[in-house]
């Protein structure tokens, strides 16, 4: 199977498995208990107000009218009104959305970077004292629950050492210039990102380090070493560089993990993104509005699933080729 054919293929399968949320998404919030036109009528409206209301929202159409609807105004970004702002639902989701990206990109650029630096150490001293922490740590941070240590960092800065804000992405009021208010935002994502890579460190620390010492051991480093090119060239250029591609197909399949994980991330540090957004949303039964944060998150991860899919395509051709039984 050729790579255009392989791409191809993933993208249909990514459209389908988009299709199959969406109308999970549809589903999943008409069959919930409670009634959402409680957000949107007052009891003591007249009968014509809330007939009209009912008729706005499109709450009195046939399921699968509402369905078509639905579908066709996704397509378009049309998310409908808020029930509890009676805004719509795009405009307030673009206005969350950078601090969202924001703490995605710190997290994942800290958390990765520092991660295979330290797996790069650790492989580079078998067995020494910087090579028994990395693994400790790794291990132990990768298994603990990511809410257990963003609640303990809040205890931690919230209350017994306050020094650090614990939630929101600016302080109120803001500082006057726009450079205090860059450093008050950098400030503001210091406890979350800190917390996602205290707790994501550990996987690439330890698939750096597995990596990387495997490669230490072939042939061609110890040729290198014996040509007498200095340990940081062997370490960075020779041996690294070998096992880039698995850890490229990494960087892109960790991606639906962090995406996802935006919505514990936000709730706890009462980030002002489109993962509390979410949360707030469903709490209040604003459907039209958890139905518009779900697909943009849920297209988010379709996207980094898919991209995923690729790279691994592109650093190793036997997965395409497997694929589709082709030569």
């Amino acid at each position: 199977m050729g790579f255009r054919s392989y791409v191809i293929k993933r993208l249909v399968y990514a459209l389908i498995v988009l299709y199959v949320i969406l109308t999970l998404n549809f589903v999943l919030f008409r069959v919930m208990p409670g009634d959402p036109t409680k957000m949107i009528i007052d009891p003591n409206f007249t009968p014509e107000a809330k007939a009209e209301l009912r008729s706005q929202y499109g709450l009195d159409d046939p399921p699968l009218k509402q369905y078509v609807t639905y579908m066709g105004n996704l397509l378009k970004f049309d998310m409908g009104l808020s029930f509890s702002t009676r805004r719509p639902v795009w405009s307030e989701l673009k206005e969350r959305l950078p601090n969202t990206i924001k703490l995605f990109l710190c997290t994942f650029i800290l958390t990765s970077l520092t991660g295979m630096r330290l797996g790069v150490k650790a492989a580079a001293n078998p067995g020494s004292f910087t090579d028994r922490v990395v693994i400790t740590a790794g291990l132990f941070t990768h298994a603990v629950p990511t809410f257990f240590i963003q609640l303990l960092m809040l205890l931690l800065f919230g209350y017994y050492w306050p020094i650090l804000p614990i939630h929101g992405t600016m302080s109120a009021p803001p500082p006057a210039g726009g450079w205090n208010i860059f450093l008050d935002r950098l400030w503001h994502l210091v406890l979350p990102v800190t917390s996602n890579m205290i707790v994501g460190f550990g996987s690439w620390a330890l698939y750096a380090r597995n990596t990387m010492t495997e490669a230490l051991g072939q042939d061609y480093i110890i040729t290198a070493r014996a040509k007498g090119i200095s340990e940081k060239d062997v370490l960075y250029h020779h041996a690294l560089r070998s096992v880039l591609p698995p850890i490229v197909t990494l960087l892109f399949m960790s991606l639906p993990g962090m995406v996802s994980g935006a919505v514990i991330t936000e709730s706890i540090f009462s980030w002002h993104g489109v993962g509390r957004y979410l949360l707030d949303a469903t709490l209040q039964m604003d459907y039209p509005a958890a139905q518009g944060a779900f697909y943009l998150i849920a297209l988010a991860v379709v996207i980094s699933n898919l991209l995923a899919d690729i790279a691994y395509g592109l650093v190793d051709p036997r997965i395409r080729v497997g694929a589709g039984g082709a030569k």
